[in-house]
């Protein structure tokens, strides 16, 4: 499948961009948000990615914050950067690329370690926009992951 993206990697990739669309939205710890809406409903996120691909974002944000009541939280990483942000879908690729290499290298599941990772002490180090920690190779975010800290 060379030049071309699996179907489940791009739709990991949106769902991990929607968790992060959603953190910003309701200024929360991307944690907090995976949490709220929880593993069923984000296994079926996974498995209709593609449809919900097809709509827009705010559409299903406001669907699932309105569901999953997740209320305004206080955490403004982007109000808070000093310099220029990454978008929602570049956070997504951070975290999808993560995630598949920790699916590859260890046989997990995709939402379950999705859930693993947001849940990590890397996910608040990705979160820090003052850092650029979430420019760093995915092999480097990996084996900073497996070894529990900042290489």
């Amino acid at each position: 499948m060379i030049g071309r993206e699996k179907k489940e990697h791009n739709d990991l990739f949106f769902v991990c961009s929607l968790v992060e669309y959603i953190g910003r939205r309701t200024k929360n710890h991307r944690n907090v948000v995976v949490n709220a809406i929880g593993i069923e409903k984000l296994r079926r996120i996974y498995e209709l990615a593609d449809v919900y691909h097809s709509e827009n974002i705010d559409k299903v944000a406001d669907e699932l914050i309105d569901g999953y009541r997740i209320e305004t939280g206080v955490f403004d990483n982007v109000a808070d950067a000093k310099y220029a942000i990454p978008t929602y879908w570049d956070i997504g690729k951070v975290y999808k690329r993560l995630i598949i290499e920790l699916c590859d290298k260890q046989g997990k599941e995709p939402v379950e370690t999705l859930i693993e990772v947001y849940n990590s002490w890397l996910s608040r180090k990705i979160e820090d926009f003052n850092s650029s920690l979430y420019f760093e190779n995915p092999d480097y975010l990996y084996q900073s992951y497996i070894r529990g800290e900042v290489l």
